[in-house]
């Protein structure tokens, strides 16, 4: 069975889709832009700071799930320039402890509201 997971504390979904979805032991996060929740705008600053912006975004949709970051087993980095991959590699690391997530990082051509980085995640309820 499929159910649906929010939180009012994470940028509402802009689209179609929910901000979670927990099947069985899973919980699969939609990718997370550095949206400001209460304004609906992506945060200024640079690209530590957006991506810090959207470890808070993930991780107040795992709390309304019953999980955390620690509960995180894959992740997919989206960037928009592949040159923020040092910067968001030291934001990513502050964010988790070994083991470490399985984890994908790509460049696209563009992301939602021409944000710089989005993050999705898969976790599990059997961690």
């Amino acid at each position: 069975m499929k159910q649906a997971v929010s939180s009012p504390d994470a940028p509402k979904a802009i689209g179609p889709y929910s901000q979670a979805v927990r099947v069985g032991q899973l919980l699969f996060l939609s990718g997370q832009v550095p949206l400001d929740p209460a304004t609906g705008e992506i945060v200024s600053g640079d690209i530590a700071a957006q991506t810090r912006r959207v470890f808070e975004n993930l991780a107040a949709v795992l709390r309304a799930g019953g999980r955390s970051l620690n509960d995180v087993v894959r992740t997919t980095v989206f960037l928009a320039d592949m040159n923020d991959f040092a910067e968001v590699n030291k934001v990513y690391g502050s964010y988790f402890s070994e083991p470490y997530p399985a984890r994908a990082t790509v460049q696209v051509a563009r992301l939602p509201k021409d944000a710089r980085v989005e993050i999705d995640v898969i976790a599990s309820y059997e961690t």
